[in-house]
């Protein structure tokens, strides 16, 4: 197994890739400027900040930087879904399910229900509605799993 330190060298990981991304993960000011709030934090200017980023997002090594919005904070509602799409159907079904503005992220498992995803609507009946739309568009039963309790789970990668 690879240390952290050198995955992070194999992929051009430096402490200051590194410093950006623990910074972030902190939290993103609510501000005018928030990468250049984020760049006097670290010390660096904003322009290197915003080229950084744009680096670590090009190889791949930040996946996603944006919000996590509340939905049912909101009014709205979210709700686990999953299909169970034939093998030489799956792109097909992925591109019509992912096609749904509703539909926030997709993930491909190795089991019976291989694709699982989840739906974020601006009202709880919603998710049956657009459920329902999903199982016209792909022919496929769409098994909904409600959230019944809530758990927060604070996520921090050491980078």
């Amino acid at each position: 197994m690879m240390s952290r330190h050198h995955l992070a060298a194999s992929i051009g990981l430096d402490d200051l890739d590194r410093r950006i991304i623990n910074v972030l993960q902190e939290g993103f000011p609510l501000v005018t400027s928030p990468f250049a709030a984020v760049a006097a934090k670290i010390g660096i200017p904003e322009s290197e900040l915003i080229a950084r980023l744009q680096r670590l997002a090009e190889t791949g090594v930040v996946t996603r930087f944006g919000p996590f919005l509340d939905a049912a904070a909101m009014g709205g509602a979210f709700c686990l879904c999953a299909l169970s799409a034939p093998a030489d159907r799956f792109e097909e079904i992925a591109g019509i399910v992912n096609g749904f503005p509703q539909v926030a992220h997709n993930y491909e498992r190795e089991h019976a229900l291989n694709m699982w995803f989840v739906l974020a609507t601006e009202s709880p009946e919603e998710i049956d509605s657009t459920a329902l739309r999903i199982e016209q568009a792909t022919g496929l039963a769409v098994l909904r799993f409600p959230k019944l309790e809530e758990f927060f789970i604070g996520f921090r990668v050491a980078a």
